[in-house]
């Protein structure tokens, strides 16, 4: 099959935000809320940054290969995971939900984008190793959004009772049901068996919804040494005690990153994220609430369930899976437990993260390198007319290969 492709400038798909085009285009005052250029020297920045920084690659690696126990790992993925014990050793990171069947095309080309920056970094700087990592966002309690792929102009939803944190559901027969039919529509195109082989093979009745995105991921990408993580984990999460109990006690996350928003306010931006108060949740096996603080106690959100603050210092040392960051903590605890020097987003993340520099300054943890993740958009033969239209007409919302990339 043979393709071609045109390149489109972001200011000229009118898809995209003004935060992102001057974020991309490296626009003053908006620089200020960013650590790192996207350059090979901002790179090398970060990685300084970063050396700085006391990581725990040892319970990193410990967790990593408990997760990859009994999976088909790679010699390259099993080579990475044993690379990470090394200083020289930084990966470049995105982080997605786990949609069922990876749910939007764009969680693949967020993967992509991180397996070829890690490549092209290796070969640009091969003092250093660059390992390619997909952060699974399994906590994420909205069903709704999850769900459900599109398949042929069809909608194909999985239809479940089960409550709470998506990660933590059960693939039922309802699912294996939609993969039947997910197989009935591949299976008369190219590598459409393939696929489905693979959707089988991870999506196994019982099995948690996680630990199904976790192999059906590393069977797409392990070939290329992407490494996969769940951080809905006990002892990784044990290393954000110190930050989890100052939230809990103090709140001041809210208040930086209310004082952040209204600097990009003033210059002109919209901001992407609103802090809560207390920005965790707390994470049971059917539920993951909101956690709030009244008259001197710690209440959980639709819950008969509250603590004093004796009592939820025992609950967070003694449980610290319980305690779930939302968007606001997410990425700091991200960047506490892997030796990240970039991470790929979309625009929407992208405008967040700007948000949080100086939180992650408040508690001393190096601030990453933020890349607007590449996209596509997929036109049949000769659709260029249509492509002309789009864009100049209609001004929809999409732009074609690769129109932004680290400038070496």
């Amino acid at each position: 099959m043979h393709f071609t492709s045109l390149r489109i400038p972001y200011r000229q798909t009118g898809a995209f935000s003004k935060i992102a085009l001057d974020y991309i285009d490296q626009v003053q005052p908006l620089t200020s809320f960013a650590a790192h250029g996207a350059t090979l020297a901002g790179v090398q920045k970060a990685i300084e940054t970063r050396k700085q920084f006391a990581s725990t690659r040892q319970i990193l690696v410990g967790e990593l290969n408990r997760q990859y126990a009994g999976v088909e790992a790679s010699a390259k993925v099993t080579a990475n995971i044993s690379l990470l014990k090394d200083d020289n050793t930084f990966t470049v990171t995105t982080a997605h939900q786990n949609n069922i069947f990876t749910g939007p095309l764009y969680f693949v080309y967020k993967i992509l984008h991180a397996v070829k920056l890690a490549e092209t970094l290796n070969e640009a700087l091969p003092q250093y190793n660059f390992i390619p990592v997909y952060y699974m966002g399994s906590e994420d309690a909205d069903l709704a959004e999850l769900n459900h792929i599109h398949l042929a102009g069809k909608k194909l939803e999985w239809k479940t009772s089960q409550t709470g944190a998506v990660g933590r559901m059960k693939v039922d027969k309802e699912l294996l049901q939609l993969i039947e039919q997910v197989k009935g529509q591949l299976g008369v195109l190219p590598h459409g068996d393939e696929i489905t082989s693979l959707l089988m093979d991870a999506y196994k009745q019982g099995i948690t919804i996680q630990e199904a995105t976790f192999h059906f991921v590393n069977n797409l990408f392990g070939e290329y040494g992407l490494l996969v993580l769940i951080p809905d984990n006990a002892e990784l999460k044990r290393q954000m005690i110190p930050v989890f109990e100052d939230e809990l006690l103090n709140q001041n996350s809210s208040i930086i990153v209310q004082q952040t928003g209204a600097g990009l306010e003033n210059a002109g931006y919209k901001t992407q994220a609103s802090p809560r108060e207390i920005n965790l949740f707390y994470l049971e096996r059917n539920s993951r609430e909101r956690t709030e603080k009244e008259n001197g106690k710690w209440k959980i959100v639709n819950r008969e369930k509250q603590f004093t603050e004796t009592e939820l210092l025992a609950e967070l040392n003694g449980f610290p899976e319980r305690f779930s960051p939302n968007v606001i903590l997410r990425g700091l605890y991200q960047e506490t437990i892997l030796p990240n020097i970039a991470f790929i987003g979309g625009g929407g993340e992208t405008a967040y993260w700007l948000q949080l520099k100086n939180l992650f300054e408040h508690y001393g943890v190096p601030f990453p390198l933020l890349i607007l993740r590449n996209s596509f958009y997929w036109l049949k033969r000769n659709g260029r007319r249509e492509l002309q239209h789009s864009i100049f007409k209609l001004r929809i919302s999409f732009y074609l290969n690769r129109t932004y990339s680290i400038n070496w």
